[in-house]
């Protein structure tokens, strides 16, 4: 299932999370392209976890 996913930028570098889905899941990285990665694991992880 596809989800929308936020991705800002701060002086850190980028946060990330998915809109629509259930609980919190947030990621960060120093680039656009880490963060991505990194959330796109983090909803695999969650969905696995605690279900949609």
């Amino acid at each position: 299932m596809p989800y929308k996913i936020i991705v800002e930028e701060d002086p850190n570098g980028y946060i990330a999370y998915p809109i629509g889905l259930n609980g919190v899941v947030v990621a960060e990285g120093d680039t656009y392209e880490e963060v991505l990665a990194e959330i796109r694991s983090a909803i695999q992880f969650h969905i696995e976890s605690f279900g949609l």
